[in-house]
């Protein structure tokens, strides 16, 4: 008879944790496809998640009266949505630089939202020319997606789990999911994707 997570936990047989790792795989992987990691792909995603599984199986109590999948669903999430805000700071600049498109959208200038490496190049002919292209970028990205294919990407891009971008804007979330891929394939066509 299979013991439970708990059991399983409790008894710190050998091999539990790599049990354990297995049973939650494909959840990991489930929740990680809601998250996208700024210059990362889904297998970065599912790393932290599988960390984070890790950090459930090293700190789990069952004296907090919860059950362990409840306690493991909360620390790959936090693990997740910890590496997301890493990788959006300032000390990972050259890897996460992004701009909110919805401010494009509203009508904004380009230049007030151009990563920093954009703007800080060695020469003013440099910076003219980084400028202009990715005013440009923005301007085809909004003539090829649709506005609300441009609200999911926008959205996403600012980190939000495809559960998020579904609630706000009144959508399933394969409805997300299918406009994601719609996107990539729109934005392959411009060598972004």
């Amino acid at each position: 008879m299979t013991k439970t997570d708990e059991e399983l936990l409790a008894s710190k047989e050998e091999g539990y944790e790599t049990e354990i790792l297995e049973r939650y795989k494909e959840l990991v992987v489930k929740i990680a496809r809601s998250y996208y990691i700024v210059g990362g792909d889904i297998e970065d995603t599912v790393q932290e998640g599988m960390m984070g599984l890790y950090k459930a199986i090293r700190n789990y109590s069952p004296e907090k009266n919860s059950s362990f999948k409840t306690f493991a669903i909360m620390c790959i999430k936090h693990q997740i949505q910890t590496a997301i805000k890493k990788a959006n700071t300032k000390k990972n600049a050259p890897l996460s630089s992004s701009v909110s498109l919805q401010s494009f959208a509203d009508g904004d200038s380009a230049e007030e939202y151009l990563p920093m490496g954009l703007i800080l190049q060695d020469s003013p002919v440099d910076k003219v020319i980084n400028k202009e292209n990715y005013h440009n970028l923005i301007l085809n990205i909004k003539q090829i997606l649709s506005k609300r294919e441009y609200k999911v990407l926008t959205y996403y891009l600012q980190g939000y789990s495809y559960k998020e971008i579904a609630e706000i804007l009144n959508l399933t979330n394969k409805s997300i999911d299918n406009s994601l891929t719609r996107i990539k394939n729109k934005l392959k066509d411009l060598n972004i994707a």
